[in-house]
């Protein structure tokens, strides 16, 4: 068995960023969590130039140091004429609403997954995203995992034969008053975690077998006292009748990620993400012509999630040669589609 720890790699997909006069200006509207971690990633590509939230203080804590301009009211920041790109890292009910007016005003769009509530609000964004000449991107960053990138290109060498079947598990536990924050309502989040964690599952799934034409699932509120679920169990499967066997959970108690790919002629298992869902950790067995035990090889990624700044750098090198990004509006229209499937 052969063994890989691989050390941070600014640019492991061999990106031409090309060069740029001066770095895109950026504006976060939702400091939270995730627009810190937006905010960290913006390396020399982009600088953060405002900055906009509700509480006006998470504003002001993310914006500290860097000389962006603090707002409360978004529409103030998008309509800012040094503002090239709007990251929208928002609950789901101002998701679509806020990337729609930036739009109307000519801003590239990096916008959190699910991007939209439903199939309604997702197609209203398309509409417009197909009629502007600014890029949408979906934040898929799981797509920018090192492990998942290795996967995809062992999957393109073709050195797996015909892909069978994929089976992934996500979840993680939760936190005392979970039931009672933001993603426990409907009107907000438009579901529980079949349109949070799921979204990105079914996104992974489709982008390594293709499109779903049949889907079951079942959802259940096992803990939670809410009224959306805390677990979807789904079967999606392709033309080729490919199966994407997918569980996503809210009580899973101890955060975990696992991505198994089987092929005719060999087999990734993807392992932890960092952090508290574990080292990250791919592993590749290869059958052998006369079978038996396969040869097998691991790679392992320790140390910072790097998938944010991988996922911004993606996202500006699809500005600078006007291309389709990877993870974009059609990749969260597909996959919303099928979470609607499910909900009615």
């Amino acid at each position: 068995m052969s063994i890989f720890v691989t050390k941070y790699q600014d640019n492991p997909m061999g990106w031409r960023m090309g060069k740029i006069d001066k770095p895109y200006g950026i504006g976060i509207i939702g400091c939270g969590v995730i627009g810190h971690k937006r905010s960290k990633a913006l390396g020399t590509q982009g600088r953060l130039v405002a900055c906009a939230d509700v509480d006006i203080h998470r504003a002001e804590n993310l914006a500290k140091g860097t000389g962006a301009k603090v707002f409360v009211h978004w529409q103030d920041l998008v309509d800012l004429p040094e503002v090239d790109i709007v990251i929208v890292s928002t609950t789901n009910d101002w998701l679509t609403p806020i990337s729609l007016y930036a739009l109307e005003q000519h801003k590239h769009i990096l916008v959190e997954k699910p991007a939209a509530r439903n199939l309604s609000e997702i197609r209203s964004l398309l509409k417009k995203a197909k009629s502007s000449s600014k890029n949408v991107k979906i934040g898929f960053n799981l797509r920018f995992h090192p492990a998942i990138m290795k996967a995809r290109q062992i999957v393109d060498s073709g050195i797996l034969g015909e892909l069978m079947f994929v089976r992934g598990r996500y979840g993680h536990g939760g936190r005392v008053g979970y039931e009672k924050e933001w993603r426990a309502d409907p009107k907000i989040s438009g579901g529980g975690e079949l349109i949070d964690q799921g979204v990105h599952m079914i996104d992974l799934c489709r982008w390594f077998l293709g499109d779903f034409v049949s889907v079951k699932a079942e959802t259940a509120t096992y803990f939670w006292d809410m009224p959306v679920e805390d677990n979807a169990f789904l079967c999606l499967s392709t033309r080729k009748n490919q199966i994407a066997w997918v569980h996503v959970s809210c009580t899973e108690w101890k955060n975990m990620f696992s991505l198994e790919i089987y092929g005719k002629t060999g087999k990734i298992q993807i392992d932890g993400l960092g952090g508290s869902y574990g080292v990250e950790k791919l592993t590749h067995y290869q059958m052998l012509p006369q079978m038996g035990p396969p040869k097998t090889s691991v790679w392992e990624y320790p140390g910072e999630d790097i998938s944010w700044n991988l996922e911004f750098k993606s996202f500006i090198e699809s500005i600078n040669t006007n291309s389709l990004p990877i993870g974009n509006i059609n990749d969260a229209y597909e996959a919303l589609k099928i979470v609607d499937q499910i909900y009615k």
